[in-house]
């Protein structure tokens, strides 16, 4: 089997579903025996600076002839004119979670150069690998072949049942970093308009990937009262999270996109009900038996669902019932595993 290499922007340890992704699929790949090496670069992509762009390309040029570059969307839609340079020495393979310019809140100039850059780098690919079907069908929009995509979607891990709060005030969680497209705004504003007494929400999710959403967000609950309502955890370890889930008696995620939903998947392993919204992701996870969906940016609609959620104790049971029913249908991690590894297999014998 070739070399591996898998580039990708900042640390791989970072707690977000595309990073836990790229971990994960390294750990199967290994397990499988294939060699894998990984490389990190300046975490500023896709928006980087004169010299972290030069540095990126180094370490390209320093990846063994011939071996395969898995490059994370994040980097190499940023940088195409070292991806045609090491089109012919490199077998390149395109990691996209999300392609760059359908990002939340991009002003029009910046969402076409990042699609102008991708389209560029992605035409470098050997193979492109997507981790969601609404990314396979964005981009079919930038021309590029569908026999070059494979889906390669995440997979989730066997989990325990939520013991919930077994108090009077009943905890809702959401599991998302703190940017634009996770909808923290709208679930605030449809958190406001409820009643203060009987719920209280955890935000676990990194505080620093933008810091002007985040202060957005604290003068949001400041403004509305909402401080003692809702606790803004920020990241935490696997055993933290693994106790807010099993503590829970609700998911919300107020995402306006998602390639797959990471997050909801792992509360209905936990046999969670969910209150999201109608992006195609979610409602392919979800479906009508787990969770109450609404249209994204309706903070409306969201109140709405939320408020029957918190009020309504035989929902809550008929719909953790219908996740226990999905959670019985995720993939695993090892099905993730052996499609990344037959995807590769593809890619280093020419197919």
């Amino acid at each position: 089997m070739p070399l591996v290499t898998l580039v990708v922007p900042g640390r791989l340890e970072t707690h977000t579903g595309g990073y836990i992704y790229d971990k994960r699929i390294v750990s199967g790949l290994r397990a499988r025996g294939w060699p894998v090496e990984v490389r990190e670069l300046d975490p500023g992509f896709p928006s980087p600076t004169a010299s972290a762009l030069a540095e990126a390309g180094q370490v390209l040029s320093a990846i063994p002839d011939r071996s395969i570059a898995l490059v994370d969307g994040l980097a190499l839609g940023a940088m195409p004119d070292h991806a045609e340079r090491e089109r012919s020495r490199l077998r390149l393979v395109a990691l996209i979670h999300l392609p760059l310019a359908a990002d939340a809140g991009l002003a029009p100039e910046v969402a076409t150069k990042l699609r102008t850059s991708e389209q560029r780098a992605l035409a470098c690919a050997s193979l492109i690998v997507v981790t969601g079907a609404c990314t396979r069908s964005a981009l079919a929009g930038y021309g590029v072949d569908p026999e070059r995509i494979a889906l390669v979607q995440p997979g989730t891990d066997r989990a325990p049942r939520s013991r919930g709060s077994g108090g009077a005030t009943l905890q809702l969680l959401t599991v998302a970093t703190l940017t634009r497209r996770k909808g923290h705004d709208v679930l605030f504003r449809a958190l406001a308009a409820l009643p203060r007494h009987g719920w209280h929400l955890t935000c676990v999710g990194s505080l620093e990937r933008e810091p002007d959403t985040v202060a957005a967000l604290r003068g949001c609950l400041r403004d509305e009262g909402l401080e003692s309502s809702i606790s803004l955890a920020g990241d935490v370890d696997d055993a933290r999270l693994e106790d807010y889930y099993l503590d829970a008696d609700l998911f919300v995620l107020a995402t306006l996109h998602e390639t797959y939903g990471m997050a909801v998947a792992e509360a209905l392993a936990h046999g969670l009900p969910v209150v999201s919204t109608t992006d195609p992701a979610i409602g392919e996870l979800v479906g009508e038996d787990a969770g109450l969906l609404v249209p994204p940016g309706d903070a409306a609609a969201l109140s709405d669902a939320l408020g029957r959620m918190i009020g309504d104790a035989g929902l809550r049971a008929r719909l953790s019932a219908g996740a226990r029913r999905v959670r019985e249908q995720l993939p695993s991690w090892d099905a993730a595993s052996d499609r990344m590894a037959a995807a590769l297999r593809r890619v280093a014998t020419g197919g």
